[in-house]
């Protein structure tokens, strides 16, 4: 279910303010556990480490993100691949 349009979208505004603080372009990267946070435009050309259960991931945010949560760009499971014994052989084979 979306959020409300009275509302508006969602930004964690500790986020905003480390933002702020933060001069554009430097190479510190900004700690957050907050995945359901919406990338706003004031956060372009920022790196965000975005926590994904085990570590944060950093992620440099462009204007193509913006509108997107950050917990899109920090996937929270690793895939390994389908199949057991035969895909196994079959990769050995091929």
């Amino acid at each position: 279910m979306a959020r409300s349009l009275k509302k508006g979208y969602y930004v964690n505004q500790k986020l905003l303010k480390k933002i702020k603080e933060t001069p554009v372009g430097s190479k510190t990267v900004i700690k957050t556990w907050d995945r359901a946070c919406t990338i706003t435009p004031e956060m372009v050309g920022y790196t965000i480490g975005v926590y994904n259960g085990k570590e944060h991931i950093p992620v440099y945010i462009t204007e193509d993100m913006v509108g997107h949560k950050l917990g899109e760009f920090s996937p929270t499971r690793k895939f390994k691949g389908h199949g057991g014994k035969m895909a196994k052989e079959q990769a050995k084979k091929g």
